[in-house]
């Protein structure tokens, strides 16, 4: 067996991939700890996929170094093969062939791993085993598409979007079945657009935007540093664009206040006293409410501050 050459689950160090005129990657540098839920979060056309696919060997890159489970690409490509499980973005699996028999040819992939039946109760499809896989509903075909990833009991396990498209059940049943991978001891990347599954999974998250990353931490960590525990967003049957947001952004414990598709929205840090002056202001300004919402403040807000979008924009 090859000598490991770090301790860290992944490391990657001024990554740099190009498609043309397009970076997509840019000098990104990530460690993941060995053990944890690492997310990459941003939105589409951020490099998330394109960084994931040169950890997995998927993708070569143009400049930078790759190290996964210690190893280089280049040198031990057959050890890392047998030590990963990948779930690709869109996973296109043989829709003639049934669950068990996609699972039984996945595990003949590798030395050693458990049952295919084991696999099978892992994701709750003893139902479907001898269901086609095209019979499958959008759930079910991606709790199979994490079972195969999961054959070859790998050590680091690579998600990329695996949740997207689907129903919230079944959102939160793939959920389940991550963090009861994770619970054995085992790492995971995880990339995804959805801020709260980046804060109910992992450990740590990178926020990246155009291909570099802009925030890491984790997700309590990140939310703290925009100084903001709460949004109020209030709206006023066309009326938001004569409400004096001045007058607003002088309230106690406001930090910033702006206009956003017919409505306000406020960054606030108490919320028990930004609410009852924010009433007594609008009263004062003659403005009639119609709608106000209040949330505390997520990965989606940290996204907002640093670049002014929101994750979904692109």
């Amino acid at each position: 067996m090859a000598e490991p050459l770090s301790k860290a689950a992944l490391r990657v160090r001024q990554l740099r991939k190009a498609y043309q005129d397009v970076v997509a990657v840019d000098g990104l540098d990530l460690e993941v700890r060995a053990g944890e839920c690492f997310g990459l979060l941003g939105p589409n056309g951020a490099g998330k996929t394109t960084t994931i696919e040169i950890c997995e060997g998927l993708t070569r890159a143009d400049a930078g170094e790759v190290e996964v489970l210690g190893l280089r690409w280049d040198a031990h490509a057959s050890e890392l093969r047998q030590r990963l499980g990948i779930q690709l973005q869109e996973t296109q699996l043989a829709e003639k062939l049934t669950v068990w028999e996609t699972l039984r040819l996945f595990r003949s992939f590798y030395h050693q791993g458990p049952e295919t039946a084991e696999v099978i109760a892992l994701v709750q499809l003893e139902e479907k085993q001898k269901s086609r896989v095209g019979n499958l509903s959008g759930g079910q075909k991606q709790r199979l598409a994490l079972a195969c990833a999961l054959v070859g009991d790998p050590d680091l396990l690579f998600l990329d979007e695996p949740t997207t498209g689907l129903d919230p059940q079944a959102r939160r049943q793939l959920w389940e079945l991550i963090e009861r991978f994770q619970e054995a001891g085992r790492t995971i990347v995880l990339t995804t657009h959805y801020m709260d599954e980046a804060e109910r999974l992992c450990d740590r998250v990178a926020i990246m935007d155009h291909g570099k990353t802009i925030a890491l931490g984790t997700p309590r960590e990140l939310i703290a540093s925009i100084g903001v525990e709460h949004l109020v967003e209030f709206s006023s049957d066309g009326a938001a664009g004569s409400v004096d947001t001045g007058a607003l952004g002088r309230i106690d414990g406001v930090r910033e206040v702006r206009r956003e598709n017919g409505s306000v929205q406020m960054q606030v840090t108490e919320l028990h006293r930004a609410v009852p002056a924010l009433l007594e202001e609008l009263g004062r300004q003659g403005v009639p409410l119609t709608e106000l919402r209040t949330h505390s403040a997520t990965l989606e807000d940290v996204f907002v501050a640093l670049t002014g979008r929101h994750l979904r924009d692109e």
